[in-house]
């Protein structure tokens, strides 16, 4: 028997929206930070500080015997999906400017879809699903604007660097999802810290921190809320949407990120929300609403109310 598509409830996409919230800080936080501190060592005290909170709550729970157990999913998870792809999203926005960096991270999705059809049985691309990506690309696109792809090709390494991360992020979660007898707070400290642990003598041989003068206390207090926000509780959300929702539909999360980031700035900052940002937002927004496929089942069901048999 095949096995139902997994779909969201509201508290999935309420979670969803949450952690598009906390990574769409991520992309500020780490060009405060970057611009102080080495693109390693943002990705060491980002992991560094998450791991700290995470394995004090997994402890708490009793949960460190079997996560150390599980050290080799771990250390597979700390290497593809924080140490190497934060390293490169955060050199690659030494490179590129937030924009366009937004825009190659939203292809995350593009890559689950590829990956969990082949890998899972229960996560499979449908044509529903692949409208649903196409339109929210696009709308990504139209609401960041045109000007930020007019610098594609301008620093190929730096894009690169990106699209290798969204890979990686995307192969990552897929893999997550074989491990779901694990709690989210399980996969978040493991993940974290053998990132942490991996990321350590690398900072020490390459950046050499000793030699540099300290940064700023807002580059520090950026670092903090990168990995106490943005990694820590970012990971208990994504490990709990991902158990629950599948590997495609918490990658969704990528389309959210810049809506999150232009809301905020519109609600904290009062900058100005622009004509194209309000259609990329509803571009993204009936996207979404064409990979859940609740809405054209709803719509079949109309067209299509059942029949009674006859006394």
């Amino acid at each position: 028997m095949t096995p139902r598509p997994l779909t969201m409830s509201p508290l999935d996409w309420l979670m969803l929206v949450v952690l598009s919230i906390l990574w769409g800080g991520s992309f500020i936080l780490n060009k405060i930070a970057v611009a102080a501190v080495p693109p390693l060592s943002v990705a060491l005290g980002r992991v560094g500080i998450a791991a700290l909170i995470l394995v004090a709550i997994a402890a708490k729970r009793r949960e460190l015997r079997a996560l150390i157990a599980a050290w080799p999913v771990f250390l597979t998870l700390g290497l593809f999906n924080s140490a190497v792809p934060f390293t490169l999203v955060a050199w690659s926005q030494t490179q590129i400017g937030a924009g366009l960096a937004s825009i190659l991270n939203a292809t995350t999705p593009l890559f689950v879809v590829v990956f969990a059809h082949i890998a899972t049985r229960d996560d499979k691309l449908t044509p529903g699903r692949m409208i649903g990506l196409v339109i929210g690309m696009t709308g990504v696109v139209v609401m960041i604007g045109a000007g930020a792809l007019a610098g594609l090709g301008g620093h190929v390494a730096g894009e690169v660097a990106s699209l290798v991360a969204a890979a990686l992020y995307a192969g990552s979660t897929v893999y997550a999802r074989g491990f779901r007898r694990f709690a989210p707070t399980m996969l978040g400290a493991g993940q974290t810290a053998a990132a942490t642990l991996l990321l350590i003598p690398v900072v020490m041989a390459w950046d050499q921190p000793w030699t540099r003068p300290l940064p700023s206390t807002t580059a520090l207090a950026a670092l903090v809320l990168l990995g106490a926000l943005s990694t820590a509780l970012a990971y208990l959300l994504f490990f709990r949407i991902l158990e629950r929702a599948g590997a495609t539909n918490v990658s969704l999360v990528t389309f959210l990120i810049p809506v999150s980031a232009i809301l905020l700035s519109f609600l904290l900052l009062g900058e100005r929300l622009e004509a194209h940002q309000i259609v990329g937002m509803l571009a993204i927004a009936a996207g979404l609403v064409a990979i859940d496929g609740r809405a054209g089942q709803l719509l079949r069901g109309w067209r299509s109310p059942d029949v009674q048999a006859p006394d």
